[in-house]
């Protein structure tokens, strides 16, 4: 089994940003397999969605550290270790520069890059972006569709109803090959059928402590993801799955590892990372955590 961790992104340990490079250096010394980043623009005060079904946004959200720089001092400081992100929240950004920034990450990390995409669920962002928020999924569509052209042809062009790529010379590549691969967030019906259609990964969520029967209905939306991968001609078996381990405030650790344990042994799935965002409210605390669940034998 495959165990990661979030890096300190968020909340309390942000202000600790430097000892980011310490934490990489230390999780890849101990075992770890990867190491991952998310994606928020702000926390609006009065938003009009609110987070995870709720109406409100964590405080968490408040402390925000930028997702590429902090995937490129885990690049610059570790050598094995998976990179990645769940999730980029891809129509925020232009697919030109997008492109540029994730192509460096895979270069200086030796092809070490998963970049996974959502369509993100707060309307203030993409505001802030200068973006519609309606038409997200259609413009995601675009993006992707637009960093194959920049990764895999040169000259490269890319002309969508949302984005635009002027034809250009695109002779530096990412050292993955043709391309790094696609991860997508995804839950509903939409999103698990666009993971079929197109993604080389599914990004699923546990939360720990969660519901009753969650690996079931990992097994549902997986299959769902299947279908679709099958209805568009392509193999279920070559779409990878990384679950996210989202663990609340207060769970005993060993909650954290009998769940994933409990979720392996129900989905078949033996790829995960934890995010300690809300288990510890500073970079030493999150380190010790991480530390003590990859002490624990992997089923």
């Amino acid at each position: 089994m495959k165990i990661g961790f979030a890096l300190p992104q968020c909340g309390p340990q942000a202000r600790a940003g430097a000892q980011i490079a310490h934490y990489a250096t230390t999780l890849e010394q101990a075992g770890a397999d990867s190491l991952w980043v998310g994606d928020r623009l702000l926390a609006a005060t009065n938003p009009k969605v609110g987070y995870a079904g709720r109406d409100t946004i964590p405080d968490e959200f408040n402390f925000v550290l930028d997702p590429f720089v902090l995937l490129g001092i885990a690049a610059a400081v570790t050598e094995r270790v998976t990179l990645g992100a769940n999730v980029l929240i891809a129509p925020l950004y232009r697919p030109t520069p997008l492109a540029r920034a994730l192509t460096t990450l895979d270069v200086v990390s030796n092809g070490r890059l998963v970049p996974g995409f959502g369509i993100g669920w707060s309307p203030e962002e993409y505001e802030a972006a200068g973006v519609p928020f309606a038409q997200r999924g259609a413009r995601m569509e675009e993006i992707l569709d637009a960093l194959e052209a920049i990764w895999t042809t040169d000259p490269a062009a890319y002309q969508g109803r949302y984005v635009t790529v002027p034809e250009h010379r695109s002779e530096l590549k990412p050292v993955q090959r043709p391309r790094p691969p696609f991860y997508l967030g995804a839950f509903n019906p939409a999103g698990l059928a666009r993971v079929g259609r197109r993604a080389d990964g599914w990004l699923p969520v546990v939360p720990v402590p969660g519901p009753p029967g969650w690996g079931s209905q990992l097994v549902k939306m997986r299959a769902a993801v299947d279908q679709a991968a099958v209805e568009a001609g392509r193999d279920p078996k070559a779409i990878d799955t990384v679950v996210r381990v989202n663990v609340a405030a207060g769970t005993d650790l060993a909650v954290v590892a009998d769940t994933i344990e409990s979720v392996a042994a129900d989905t078949g799935f033996d790829d995960f990372f934890i995010d300690l965002l809300y288990l510890a409210d500073n970079v030493e605390a999150s380190l010790d955590t991480a530390l003590a669940l990859l002490q624990r034998p992997r089923g």
